[in-house]
């Protein structure tokens, strides 16, 4: 069986299912419009950002495009940024059906219109309303029929009578509903007319609807009344009435009846807002589910700027595109304003707050606006151009997009009242400024680089000094988050100044931590002047906490301001003294005060003086000479009244005496710079005392702020904070030293102090060893028990914040230990004491191992010169102890050896000799006796009121003339001026006048003189005054030894027979003045030179004491008038000395005697008178002399003649027999065979003469030893 294939068949395909119905969309839909009206701005304002900065023309098409790039509804921009201004394409708006009004605040602007709802009221009327409107066949009639009326009456008062009305028409549904079920759009076509005061009607829309709408449909027509009729007074009542021109629907199918739903009066209200700039945006609100949010980019208020300059210097003008002020070259500011523009110059928008009467304090500062000078009569000007100038310089944005900015731009949108304190500093604050009320005007004061404008240092502030405060580290930061407005996404951005990898900012990190400190940055829209901001921010917290508070006079603190730079030298601080008061000045010569405590700097340091000048201005002279307390300069710097510095070559007047100065130097190793501070507050403290208060201030921070690559030098203004340079003139000496009597040695490292250093360090190594490092608090450091060998030394210096200098200071030196021998005797000289003994003298051992434990060798030896050996010597004295330095040994003639040996018995290399030849020795030598009383005749000088009287001198008549005197005979003449020892011989007595004078007759047999006298009536022990007028009697006042009634005796001193002879005698009351006669030599008794005359005391009545006796001397160092012998004029002049015993020093030398009386009944008698001059012995040491013709060894050879220090006495020819002074040469570096010959000697010179063995000149040191009298001169 096969299997076939089955096939199944049928009668055809199926039919195809109908198309589903069709369905029109939905195309009519209800459109709501919002108009929202938003106050912007106080006026009058530039405008829109895009517009202006375009510099398209206001009132134009494009302008109007380019505005909306600037409106943001819900921060979405109505047209694209990219859009062309003239033609958008419809792509590019965000936003469609969009109107926008603007009106800008001028003063004078108009009304707003041409926006509906735009400054206008609205009632809205469904009174009658929401009925149908028909018509029944389609027709006009029909359309009349069925249309719907409402009546607008007039208002009172007129103005509140509608202006125009909206009328507002709703389809419930527009659609036909077809049998085969489709669904269609319809089209309904309709009017509205106006009658005006029942005059009939008018057609005024002429409309129709068409398409489709499930859903209600409004739609509003707004119909502006005839304003002519309503100001004519004919237009009301009004009537408005819709017509239907399309006949109802036939049926239920076709839906597309309306209603008159209602009507709305509308009441023109014509608000022009003068001097506010607002806008009226209409827009679809089927957009939004909400009123949207509005921002608004624009260019505000104009403020004035600065006008036309002095002497045509130019005109001011603004950057259209960025709102900076652009100051001409040279552009001089005389005080003049210009129109308002709009500008973003914070300085210039300060001023206008600050003067504008509507939204500012012009009606407390300003309140008088007729003048400009009215206007800024309390505003220092001046000060807020410095400040605009400043803040329109134009820097590079190193964080921003545009590369070029202004360094300040004010960006900023006050929306709500502000204290005026806040306003005032948040806007100053914008530019760095401090706002300021001083002496009734307000200025402002900026923070930028600032040349100081007051001096102060110890001399003109109080005297508690200056007082420093500084933040704690905890209260700083390491990172700034700066909070700024950005333009591009109109949102708040932040800015983190400080967090970076950079090696600065890790340092800052490490030092104050990763605190964060926020900051808003008021009115500020670019990044980098965020940026600036911060990096202002932690530099202040770094570099500029500390404030510093003193006091200060009237003078001082009268001129001072808030926000001036001062300039403070504190020697507390910084080490030393640069400042003071001035003495003197010219306009290139300053006169300082306290020179010896000021440090002035050198002139290679490039150092400045500041100073005041008499205009209260300071200036900064270059100094080019520092001679004593005169400082000069030839260059000095100040600033302009344009706020330029400028250099000239004198100070513009010479500062005033007294006025403050201060120095500072910017190079070299004591480099020292005075401490600038920002004046914050002055203080009045009572009628002459301010008290300021500033706060540290770094004038080269701001290439540091502007920068990010840029660093600020440490600014040294402390020598205790200045790194310190090394130690110089290192040296190392090597010493023996002692320690418990042993001898050890050491090495001793010296150096130069460093001013203001106390700690230093030592590293040393000895041969190739490492190093050792020690730390000292001195110059100097010591190596004990060092060894033979190299020692290689460095020394470094700290400051005071223990930072040691770069480098170090290093020397090597080769040591020796104790195996160096002692050094030489020195100085070596011989004195002859006696006859028997010298005294060798030399300079003691310096080496301690001499000194401690060692011994002198003296020897001797009979040679002389060369041949005088060590070796060859023999001892003369046991050595004695090293550390002597002279010693006594017997005199000899010939040559003593002198050598030190140190406790390890090393001698000294070469001995040290002198040479002695034996002289008698005398402490002294008399060169002159005087006595005028033992002369041939007695008393034989020149007298006045004096007599000689029995071989005594006596007042002549002490009665009528007390004061006598008595020229000695002869006047000492010594030859030239010596020092002369006196001591006089002298011997009074003092007596009563014993009444008449008595004859009598006398015999004398032997000693034995009887005076026969009858009734005489003396006694024993009376004394009288005997004269022999006859006889050979001797005169003169003897005492009573025998009496009888009728005689008397006495005894006198001269053996001899004499018969009876005639005398005269007086009675007298004597009192012994007990004088020294020196002794025997003088005639005196052996007893000591006492006279014992009278010596029991028994005197017969009173005893005259009234009475007295000098001797004087007169001394001149002149020579003889006349060439030769002394004149008693040569001493005219001189004042005559008492002596008794003493040194006078001269070449001539005058006595008198001096007597008196007060009483006239006494009388003084001398009996003995006289000196004795004696010159003193003298030994004359040298230092060692060369023996050539220069005295220095580059001389010639040969005899070398030697002048005494001091001349010796020898004699003259009146006074002879005086030895010349005794020489004895000490030659040195003698060599075998060499001797000397020692001639011409004399008081003042001798002449030595060095030859070898072969008789030859030569030249050799040598010392000499002089013994003579007296010392000349």
């Amino acid at each position: 069986m096969t299997d076939e294939p089955k096939i199944i068949k049928g009668a055809g395909s199926r039919p195809k299912p109908p198309p589903p119905p069709y369905r029109a969309p939905d195309t009519l839909h209800s459109k709501q419009f919002v108009t929202i009206q938003d106050l912007i701005s106080e006026g009058e304002i530039e405008g829109f950002a895009t517009a202006s900065k375009a510099g398209l023309t206001k009132g134009t098409t494009a302008y109007s495009n380019a505005s909306l790039k600037d409106i943001f509804l819900d921060d979405l921009p109505i047209l694209d940024s990219s859009a062309d201004n003239t033609t958008p394409e419809t792509s590019k708006f965000n936003f469609q059906n969009v109107q926008l009004k603007t009106e800008f605040g001028t003063a004078n602007q108009t009304a707003m219109t041409g926006i509906p709802n735009i400054g206008e009221t609205r009632s809205i009327d469904t009174e009658g309303l929401n009925v149908e409107v028909t018509n029944a066949d389609g027709t006009s009639s029909g359309a009349t029929t069925g249309s719907k009326t409402k009546r607008i009456e007039a208002r009172s008062p007129a103005s509140a009578s509608a202006d125009a009305v909206i009328v507002t028409l709703t389809w419930p549904a527009l659609q036909v509903f077809e049998t085969d079920g489709d669904i269609r759009g319809s089209t309904v076509e309709y009017r509205i007319q106006v009658q005006y005061n029942s005059g009939g009607y008018t057609d005024v829309v002429d409309s129709k609807v068409e398409g489709r709408s499930a859903d209600a449909y409004q739609k509003d027509h707004r119909i502006t009344l005839d304003r002519d009729r309503i100001t004519a007074g004919t237009a009301f009542p009004v009537d408005i009435r819709v017509l239907r021109d399309t006949k109802d629907a036939a049926n239920t199918e076709t839906q597309n009846a309306f209603r008159f739903t209602s009507i709305q009066e509308v009441v023109d209200v014509a608000q022009t807002y003068p001097n506010s700039a607002y806008t009226a945006l209409r827009v679809d609100s089927q957009q939004f589910n909400r009123v949207p949010t509005r921002k608004f980019r624009i260019r505000g208020i104009k403020v004035r700027i600065p006008g036309a300059g002095k002497s045509s210097s130019g005109t001011p003008t603004v950057d259209i595109a960025t709102g900076r002020i652009e100051y001409p070259t040279g552009y001089i500011f005389n005080g003049v304003m210009g129109a308002a523009q709009w500008t973003t110059c914070p300085a210039m928008i300060l001023l206008d707050l600050l003067t504008n009467h509507r939204y500012g304090l012009g009606e407390h500062i300003s309140p008088d606006q007729s003048t400009d000078e009215k206007i800024y009569e309390n505003l220092d000007l001046f000060s807020f151009f410095a400040a605009s100038k400043h803040a329109n310089e134009e820097i590079t944005d190193n964080f921003g997009r545009s590369g070029k900015e202004a360094r300040f731009s004010c960006n900023v949108n006050i929306q709500s009242p502000k204290e005026a304190f806040e306003a005032i500093n948040e806007l100053a604050g914008v530019m760095r400024c401090m706002p300021i009320w001083s002496a009734g005007s307000i200025n402002i004061s900026q923070d930028k680089e600032t040349q100081a404008s007051y001096l102060f240092n110890l001399a003109n502030v109080g005297e508690e000094g200056f007082n420093y405060q500084g933040s704690s580290l905890k209260q700083r930061h390491a990172i700034v988050s700066v909070s700024y407005f950005n333009m591009d996404t109109r949102e708040v951005d932040f800015e983190l100044v400080g967090d970076s990898d950079s090696a600065e900012d890790v340092a800052r990190r490490n030092k104050f931590g990763s605190a964060i400190k926020t900051v808003k940055a008021f009115a500020c829209t670019s990044q980098g002047q965020a940026h600036r901001l911060g990096r202002a921010i932690l530099f202040a917290e770094e570099r500029e906490s500390e404030t510093v508070t003193f006091s200060t006079s009237i003078d001082s603190g009268i001129v001072v301001r808030p926000g001036s730079v001062i300039e403070i030298n504190d020697p507390v601080r910084s080490g030393a003294r640069t400042g003071g008061r001035v003495v003197t000045a010219t306009t290139t010569a300053i006169t300082i005060d306290a020179l010896e405590q000021t440090g002035l700097p050198a002139l290679n340091d490039n150092p400045k003086i500041s100073v005041i000048l008499s205009d209260g201005t300071v200036e900064v002279g270059t100094i080019s000479d520092m001679t004593g307390a005169v400082i000069t300069v030839n260059s000095v710097e100040k600033i302009d009244d344009q706020g330029a510095k400028v250099t000239q070559s004198a100070f513009s007047s010479a500062p005033l005496t007294n006025t403050p100065y201060l120095i500072s130097s910017t190079t070299g190793t004591t480099a020292l710079k005075t401490q600038l501070f920002r004046v914050i507050q002055v203080e009045e403290q009572d009628d002459v005392n301010y008290v300021i208060t500033a706060l540290s201030y770094v004038n080269d921070k701001y290439d540091f702020i502007e920068d990010p690559t840029s660093t600020v030098a440490v600014r040294n203004i402390s020598l205790f904070n200045q790194p310190v340079p090394s130690p110089t003139n290192l040296t190392v000496t090597e010493k023996i030293i002692t320690i418990n009597s042993i001898a050890r040695s050491k090495l001793i490292v010296d150096w130069q102090p460093i001013q203001g250093v106390t700690q230093y360090q030592v590293n040393y190594k000895f041969e190739n060893n490492n190093y050792v490092s020690q730390t000292v608090f001195s110059s100097d450091f010591e190596l004990l028990d060092t060894k033979k060998g190299t020692y290689t030394i460095q020394v470094f210096a700290y400051n005071s914040n223990l930072k040691i200098s770069p480098n170090p200071t290093e020397v090597t030196f080769v040591a020796k230990g104790k195996t160096a021998l002692p050094e030489n005797v020195s100085n070596l000289t011989v004195e002859p004491i006696t006859e028997q003994f010298v005294r060798l003298r030399f300079t003691q051992a310096t080496a301690l191992d001499v000194l401690h434990g060692g011994r002198v060798y003296v020897r001797h030896t009979n040679l002389t010169g060369n041949s005088a050996t060590f070796q060859d010597a023999q001892d003369i004295i046991e050595a004695v102890s090293g550390n002597t330095s002279e010693v006594i040994a017997p005199a000899l003639p010939g040559t003593y050896l002198l050598k030190f040996q140190d406790d390890g018995n090393r001698f000294s290399l070469a001995p040290a000799t002198v040479e002695l030849s034996l002289v008698d020795i005398l402490d002294s030598v008399v060169i002159k006796t005087d006595r005028e009383d033992t002369d041939s005749s007695p008393f034989s000088g020149n007298t006045t009121n004096t007599t000689v009287l029995n071989g005594a001198l006596k007042l002549s008549d002490p009665a009528s003339q007390p004061l006598g005197e008595y020229d000695f005979a002869e006047i000492l003449d010594v030859g030239s001026v010596f020092s002369v020892n006196f001591k006089r011989h002298f011997k009074t007595v003092g007596f009563f006048l014993g009444g008449d004078i008595q004859t009598a007759t006398y015999t004398q047999s032997g000693t034995t003189v009887t005076v026969t006298k009858n009734s005489h009536g003396r006694a024993v022990g009376d004394s009288i005054v005997f004269d022999a007028t006859s006889g050979a009697g001797v005169d003169g006042t003897f005492q009573i030894t025998g009496v009888s009634t009728n005689f008397f005796t006495f005894t006198s001193g001269t053996s001899q027979t004499v018969s009876s002879s005639t005398c005269t005698f007086q009675f007298v009351n004597t009192l012994e003045q007990l004088i020294p006669d020196d002794g025997p030599e003088f005639g005196g008794p052996a007893d000591g030179g006492i006279d014992n005359y009278a010596q029991d005391g028994n005197f017969d009545g009173p005893q005259a004491q009234n009475n007295n006796a000098q001797v004087l001397v007169a001394a001149t160092s002149a020579n003889p008038s006349n060439g030769s012998t002394y004149q008693a004029s040569d001493f005219s002049g001189i004042d005559f000395n008492v002596f008794a015993n003493g040194s006078f020093k001269g070449r001539g030398f005058k006595f008198k005697l001096k007597l008196s009386s007060d009483i006239a009944s006494q009388n003084v008698s001398v009996e003995q008178a006289g000196y004795t001059a004696s010159l003193p012995s003298r030994t004359e040491q040298s230092a060692v002399i060369f023996s050539d013709s220069a005295g220095d060894g580059t001389g010639s050879a040969g005899a070398k003649t030697v002048t005494f220090a001091a001349p010796f006495f020898v004699g003259t020819s009146s006074i002879t027999g005086i030895p010349k002074p005794s020489v004895n040469i000490s030659p040195q570096n003698m060599a075998t065979g060499d001797f000397f010959e020692l001639s011409g000697i004399s008081g003042t010179q001798f002449t030595v003469h060095f030859k070898n063995s072969s008789g030859a000149s030569i030249i050799r040191q040598f010392t000499y030893s002089a013994v003579g009298f007296g010392k000349g001169g």
